[in-house]
């Protein structure tokens, strides 16, 4: 500061290429100084900012806009978004921000350049394929949501409750911001549902459970998903009704005797409900059939006493065919002395083979004569 400066109440400001300032002279802004020296008055207020960050924040913003529109124009970028629209803000080709509907911000110009991309989200909520990936790179996902929908599902976006988009397989990306998307993944494989544990009343008041299983594939999404709240809930239901009404017309006899019987009358019915809510019902099966204690009990000694009788009637009948099998044998061996003889000699080397030692009382001579006398 030379003498002049100070007998002139002057003061010097130098500012670098990286640095503007703002000049506030007795509470009003004046000027906006770039890089270089420049000459102030001694009560100028000087309010220097940094471009290194590019948004500019000051308190008096608003005052400058509404005081200065000049000087903002020539050194500001001022952007604002809609209700329904979101900007997408690049600093020299980088993305630098994504700007929310509603949303007002100020930019130093010479910290750009500046690029803006606006988006109207009344036209289109999805977000463009390079854009995502260049939003993703960047991590900033913060206004968007990634749906990632497999090759055996089908996505249902549901927009603010309405449905409004069926989604194929592969990733898709949407903005969020300003409204409720909810997307519900429909599977199209086929599945099995059972019906575990449900009570039924036959015809002749036994009380018993019955476990049940079928399979479905979901055909059509979206009836399946707008028809009802949930279609395997009221898959359950229409098995669960149909069986009651079929086994509870039937005795506890006849529902053991043929269960797959029982299958083909309620099946017909579950197809033809389920098929008007978009849902394809293929085999199903009644796997078991659970008896009270009691009713157990007595059918295992029905059972048992059935079994029972059975053995008797196959060992009296075993036991007739061996005597007359026996009266048989009798009859050849009186009709032929020479078999009784040799029946004889059997018993006879049957029981030599088990002893060490065997007495003839007749002794040798007897047995042959008598072997001659057979012979004769």
């Amino acid at each position: 500061m030379t003498m002049l400066d100070i007998l002139m109440r002057r003061r010097r400001v130098t500012l670098t290429e990286a640095e503007r300032a703002l000049v506030i002279r007795k509470g009003r802004i004046t000027d906006i100084l770039g890089a270089g020296e420049h000459m102030l008055r001694r009560a100028d207020v000087v309010e220097r900012h940094d471009l290194s960050d590019p948004v500019f924040v000051s308190t008096l913003s608003d005052a400058l806009t509404r005081e200065r529109p000049d000087l903002v124009d020539t050194h500001l970028t001022v952007l604002r978004t809609g209700a329904d629209e979101i900007a997408v803000v690049s600093k020299d080709g980088r993305l630098f921000e994504v700007m929310t509907p509603d949303h007002r911000r100020v930019l130093w110009t010479d910290a750009g350049p500046w690029d803006v991309e606006r988006i109207n989200l009344i036209e289109r909520l999805d977000v463009n394929a390079k854009l995502g990936d260049r939003l993703t790179r960047a991590r900033m996902t913060n206004a968007m949501t990634v749906v990632e929908v497999s090759a055996t599902e089908v996505g249902l976006m549901l927009v603010d409750g309405v449905l409004t988009k069926t989604l194929t397989a592969g990733a898709h990306r949407f903005w969020t911001v300003g409204r409720k998307i909810v997307v519900k993944m429909v599977d199209l494989r086929w599945r099995a549902h059972d019906v575990t544990g449900h009570e039924i009343l036959t015809r002749d008041r036994v009380s018993l459970r019955v476990n049940l299983s079928a399979d479905f594939r979901v055909t059509d999404p979206v009836l399946a998903v707008t028809a009802v709240k949930d279609f395997e809930d009221a898959l359950h239901r229409a098995l669960a009704l149909a069986f009651r009404k079929t086994l509870g017309a039937l005795t506890l006899d006849a529902l053991l005797a043929d269960k797959m019987a029982v299958d083909a009358e309620a099946a017909e019915a579950v197809r033809a409900e389920m098929a008007a809510i978009g849902v394809e019902v293929g085999a199903i099966t009644l796997k078991d059939v659970i008896l009270p204690g009691d009713m157990r009990d007595i059918l295992t000694g029905v059972v048992a006493a059935e079994k029972e009788a059975e053995a008797n009637v196959i060992r009296r009948r075993e036991e007739t065919n061996a005597t007359r099998s026996l009266l048989n044998t009798a009859k050849v061996m009186a009709e032929n002395p020479v078999m009784l003889r040799l029946k004889e000699l059997e018993a006879l080397e049957t029981i030599a083979g088990k002893v060490e030692r065997l007495t003839v009382h007749s002794g040798t001579e007897g047995l042959m004569n008598d072997i001659v006398r057979l012979r004769d």
